[in-house]
């Protein structure tokens, strides 16, 4: 049995994070925000009174890009697993450096999405 996972999207694309609420809800996976910035996901990721077991993060954003809210979220609470997900090949190395459990490169392969989805729940 798949554990469920509650989950925060972060992309400024409104699409993608529209597509992958769907394709995660069709999981049965529970969406807990929808931030369409760095600094947004920070304040969700700090107001949830429960935290979240995973955070979907994109990199290119405005106003905080993904490697510096991966970072904070981090300091905040290490327990969380975050899943970058970017086409921005360049920052795997340092992704996967500051903490991030697994790097996807964009365009997405929604069979490599849900696998590691499964088994960053099935470690909380």
């Amino acid at each position: 049995m798949v554990k469920i996972a509650r989950i925060i999207i972060v992309d400024d694309d409104k699409d993608i994070v529209t597509l992958f609420e769907e394709v995660l809800r069709w999981e049965g996976h529970e969406i807990i925000a929808k931030a369409f910035n760095g600094q947004q996901a920070i304040e969700f990721f700090k107001s949830a009174e429960n935290p979240p077991d995973i955070i979907l993060m994109d990199h290119r954003m405005p106003i905080k890009d993904g490697l510096s809210a991966t970072e904070e979220i981090l300091i905040e609470n290490s327990n969380v697993k975050v899943v970058f997900v970017s086409a921005d090949f360049a920052v795997k190395e340092t992704a996967l450096k500051i903490g991030a459990t697994y790097f996807l490169e964009k365009p997405i392969d929604f069979s490599k999405l849900l696998i590691a989805i499964k088994k960053c729940a099935s470690s909380n």
